[in-house]
C-alpha cells in the first residue's frame, strides 16, 4: 500500500471515498460481466472497511464516545454485511440484484454521513477523545494490507453479523 494517510480517520475517510466511486461506477455499468466485477470489489472493499472498524477503531472508543453512536454503527454495519453476504453470492442476472447494491449503498451513506458529520458525527467525537490516531492508523493498515493479501490469495469468509441475530427461515 503506497498511499499515506495522516492518521486512521483519514484512512477511513479515503475509504468511504472509494467505495462512493465504486458505486458510481456500477451505477454506469451495463454489461452483467462488469456489474460482477464491480459488486465483487464493493463487497470486498466494505468487508475489508467493517472489519478494520469493529477489530480496531470502533474498540479503540468505547467509552470514551457516545455508546449511542457506536451501537448504531454495529448494528449499520450487520444491515450492510447481510446485503453484501448476499450480493456477494449473487449474480447480476439474479432478480433484485441491482435492488440490492443500491440499497446498500443508500445505507452505505447514511452510515459515512453518521461518522463524518462535522460537530457530532463519530469521527468529530474521535478527534476530541484523546486517542492516538497516528498509531491506530498503523494498527488498520497492517491488518488492511492482510486483509488484501487475503482477498486477493482466497478470498473473504463472508460477513459475520455482531448486533443482529439472524434467524434462520
Amino acid at each position: 500500500m503506497t498511499e499515506s494517510f495522516t492518521d486512521a480517520i483519514a484512512l477511513l475517510k479515503a475509504d468511504h471515498r472509494k467505495v462512493e466511486d465504486l458505486f458510481k461506477k456500477f451505477d454506469a455499468a451495463s454489461s452483467s460481466s462488469r456489474k460482477r466485477k464491480l459488486a465483487n470489489e464493493i463487497c470486498t472493499e466494505l468487508k475489508i472497511h467493517t472489519m478494520l472498524e469493529e477489530e480496531i477503531f470502533y474498540p479503540a472508543f468505547r467509552g470514551k464516545i457516545e455508546d449511542d453512536t457506536l451501537d448504531e454503527a454495529y448494528v449499520e454495519h450487520d444491515g450492510a454485511k447481510v446485503l453484501f453476504n448476499d450480493i456477494s453470492s449473487g449474480s447480476p442476472d439474479d432478480d433484485f440484484f441491482d435492488a440490492k447494491v443500491k440499497v446498500l449503498s443508500e445505507e452505505i451513506k447514511h452510515h459515512v454521513h453518521e461518522e463524518e458529520m462535522p460537530s457530532e458525527g463519530m469521527f468529530a467525537q474521535c478527534r476530541k477523545a484523546g486517542v492516538d490516531l497516528v498509531e491506530l492508523r498503523d494498527r488498520m493498515l497492517t491488518r488492511k494490507s492482510e486483509l488484501l493479501a487475503k482477498a486477493k490469495a482466497s478470498g473473504l469468509p463472508p460477513a459475520e453479523p455482531k448486533a443482529i441475530n439472524l434467524i434462520a427461515a
